[in-house]
């Protein structure tokens, strides 16, 4: 049975995991089962990926969802499994876009079986997450998760535009984090409330919830690649510099900067790569864009928690209640 226990605050992830301990077991057995393939390079890669020590955060998020919304059977365990194929699909498609050799403090996919092979493992995940989807009989959760992964793959593209820009305005940095980031977290909290029959009011407000999350989530961690340790972050410091995007920070520090530090940024965002590292960061750091990028990141987090507020009083209310604090507190 799953535990009811309450969670002591503040809250870390395993405290937040633990209240749905027996449903994340019964979703990596899903994943492993399902990840099989008959073709070696498929199955091989796919595994590495899956494994490569994820938070599982998409997955716990709809299984407290479903949860709080008082579902019983045992469908979110195939819909958590889906959800992070397609997250995971997104990671293996952004590795080679960005041409990035670490994750979660391990080699990336593409660096070590080629672009080739990780694009297409990624199409793999993608078509294996529909075929499960397909399996569970509901158009309204083909209908969310087909908008989700069509949304998503705008910003991906979006991201792409906004590369190596230094003209890239907040607006259209959170315009790609919505979809990018936050879009995924938005369906699955959602489909928690789809197979729970709320209310559509109900269900808005968990989709609501589930964006604004999502939005924190990734301001944390543009704020974690200026500010954050290697071997917590499980990736290197600036690597979002070194690929040229235009994150919170930087925009930021671009906005309130003098000449000086305006001209560093603005020429290590069109070029790229780390030479210019240091002077960036005093750059960041003397702005206040690290406080001002963190201040946003808790904004949203408090609209997330508000939203809670018509969804009745749980523990998995409170999980996902604490799951919002994680997001902006969190040093990985």
């Amino acid at each position: 049975m799953q535990t009811t226990a309450p969670i002591e605050r503040p809250a870390s992830l395993e405290a937040i995991r633990l209240l749905v301990a027996e449903d994340l077991r019964a979703v990596d057995n899903v994943i492993r089962r399902r990840l099989h393939s008959e073709v070696a390079l498929v199955d091989r890669l796919s595994h590495y990926i899956i494994n490569s020590g994820g938070k599982r955060l998409r997955p716990a998020l709809l299984l407290l969802s479903a949860r709080a919304c008082g579902y019983q059977e045992t469908r979110h365990i195939e819909l958590a499994a889906v959800v992070e194929f397609i997250h995971t699909a997104t990671l293996l498609h952004d590795d080679v876009v960005d041409d990035s050799e670490l994750r979660r403090g391990r080699e990336t996919a593409n660096a070590l079986w080629g672009n080739e092979a990780s694009v297409l493992v990624g199409d793999f995940l993608y078509s294996r997450a529909f075929e499960m989807m397909v399996e569970v009989q509901n158009m309204r959760v083909m209908e969310l998760m087909a908008h989700a992964t069509n949304t998503i793959a705008e910003g991906e593209v979006m991201q792409l535009m906004n590369c190596h820009d230094p003209d890239t305005t907040e607006a259209r940095y959170l315009e790609v984090i919505g979809r990018k980031t936050a879009k995924l977290f938005e369906a699955a909290a959602q489909l928690g409330a789809v197979l729970g029959g709320m209310t559509p009011a109900q269900e808005h407000a968990l989709a609501g919830y589930g964006r604004h999350l999502g939005n924190a989530f990734q301001l944390i961690d543009d704020v974690l690649d200026y500010s954050g340790s290697a071997a917590e972050i499980g990736k290197n410091v600036g690597d979002d510099l070194a690929e040229g995007k235009p994150t919170l920070p930087l925009i930021y520090a671009l906005r309130e900067g003098g000449p000086e530090a305006v001209a560093v940024l603005r020429r290590a965002i069109r070029e790229g790569g780390r030479d210019g590292i240091d002077a960036v960061l005093r750059a960041v750091e003397s702005t206040g864009a690290i406080a001002y990028t963190e201040r946003l990141a808790r904004h949203e987090a408090g609209l997330a928690k508000d939203l809670l507020l018509g969804i009745p009083p749980s523990v998995y209310r409170d999980g996902l209640d604490a799951l919002a604090d994680f997001s902006v507190d969190r040093s990985y």
